[in-house]
């Protein structure tokens, strides 16, 4: 596993609002798995409440609009996630669009998908967000919740 740390990088200035500190954090991890399994299972976003904690619930709007519940800091809030960028087996880039419920909470970020010669996929995932704090902690998390996921799923289909 390798992660970046969480940067405070950015601040969001809203009108007649405090600043919105954006943290930053970047981790990678290697799944042994082929990457066209890794990148299908990530499109399951329904599944996201399997890895990503924070995520309660996702429905799906179109192909590329979803909402989400998630719940931080002791309250629960609902987002518009948007796919904004689709390269299959290779990327995926989303991010929050506000609703008028969680205006002050943004979220952003991108997933990569690298094949490996020994049938593995190396995943990076970089986020950006505002709320909760400890980004590099979550990444971190997240991505082992994934890769757990994803590797007793194989067990088990090899078991079958």
């Amino acid at each position: 596993m390798n992660t970046r740390g969480s940067t405070p990088d950015k601040q969001v200035q809203k009108k007649g609002a405090r600043p919105l500190t954006m943290d930053a954090a970047e981790g990678s991890i290697v799944i042994k798995a082929p990457v066209t399994a890794v990148y299908k299972r990530w499109l399951a976003f329904e599944d996201y409440p399997k890895f990503i904690t924070v995520i309660k619930r996702v429905r799906k709007l179109d192909a590329n609009h979803f909402v989400a519940l998630f719940a931080f800091n002791g309250k629960q809030y609902e987002a518009t996630l948007e796919i904004m960028l689709r390269v299959p087996e290779r990327r995926l880039a989303w991010r929050t669009i506000s609703n008028g419920h969680a205006h002050d909470h943004l979220a952003a970020g991108v997933i990569s998908f690298a094949s490996l010669s020994d049938h593995g996929t190396r995943v990076t995932l970089k986020l950006t967000a505002n709320f909760g704090g400890a980004v590099s902690n979550r990444v971190d998390k997240y991505l082992h919740n994934f890769k757990r996921l994803i590797e007793e799923q194989s067990r088990e289909s090899k078991d079958v």
